[in-house]
């Protein structure tokens, strides 16, 4: 039986998504979680694998249950189906996890045919919050907003983004991994201000490379800060090099809030896809 996992989380103090030896990942403290309820040795396969210090309101993650662990799962009647069993899960993860805990699985459920978390999906959304000199930061949002000195120019930081948008090679704006591609079609990219004063990027795109929305936002800042030229980024995008002008500014600002999929008689076929392409690559 596969199992859907919607997972969020606050990435401060996480080394990561990914399971790594000695240190505090999001999947590391997920599978232990699930090891206690149902025994075995769980893997979760995920949308998306956010960085060190990255959160998320909208992860996605996939685990495949054995006939052992799906008799394990927790039942509040004996007369309780599968799906409703399954379903109580995320409470009983909620409850090994802690109260308070940084990390959460809002819902568990069974997932439909063809399901694949990590191939399945067609695109993935981030946001990012910067504070500038207009307002400051609260802080009780501090751990998730990146705060600048200057008064950014959100008109023209806005105008930047829309340049961006479309099927590209963001090499400029990624960091390079051996023999992985960074070609990928950004589909929206904007900036507004929030009701409290705080820049909010929105980014969406079929998939992202390594460091990518933080790259983007940081060519941004720099347009918003007028030390580029809104032009400017899609002459560092095209020519395919970083320059110093732009940073990747910091992960505490960024949040995974949402993974899209088609419907559910195209799952199968869509992670099929994915899988060719990658293979391709």
């Amino acid at each position: 039986m596969r199992i859907r996992l919607d997972i969020a989380y606050d990435g401060t103090n996480f080394r990561g998504w990914a399971r790594q030896p000695g240190l505090r990942t999001v999947q590391g403290e997920i599978e232990e979680a699930l090891e206690r309820i149902l025994g075995g040795d769980p893997r979760l396969v995920v949308a998306g694998r956010t960085d060190a210090g990255v959160h998320a309101s909208g992860q996605v993650a996939h685990i495949d249950l054995d006939a052992g662990q799906i008799a394990r799962l927790p039942r509040r009647r004996r007369d309780n189906d599968e799906a409703d069993a399954v379903a109580a899960l995320a409470g009983r993860l909620r409850g090994v996890l802690g109260s308070y805990a940084d990390v959460t699985v809002r819902s568990t459920s069974v997932a439909p045919e063809g399901f694949d978390a990590r191939f399945s999906a067609v695109w993935r959304r981030y946001s990012y919050r910067l504070a500038d000199a207009t307002t400051g930061y609260d802080p009780l949002d501090r751990l998730r907003t990146t705060a600048v000195r200057s008064t950014l120019d959100l008109a023209a930081m806005d105008a930047a983004a829309q340049r961006l948008i479309g099927l590209h090679d963001f090499a400029a704006y990624c960091k390079a991994r051996e023999e992985a591609t960074t070609i990928r079609t950004l589909l929206e990219y904007d900036w507004r201000r929030a009701d409290d004063g705080v820049l909010v990027a929105n980014v969406r795109a079929d998939a992202f490379c390594h460091s990518m929305v933080r790259a983007l936002v940081g060519a941004c800042v720099a347009v918003g800060e007028g030390r580029i030229e809104v032009d400017d980024v899609v002459a560092i995008r095209d020519a395919r090099m970083r320059i110093p002008e732009t940073k990747v500014l910091a992960a505490r600002g960024l949040v995974l809030a949402e993974v899209g999929y088609p419907a559910d008689d195209l799952l199968a076929a869509r992670a099929e896809q994915t899988r060719r392409r990658r293979d391709d690559e």
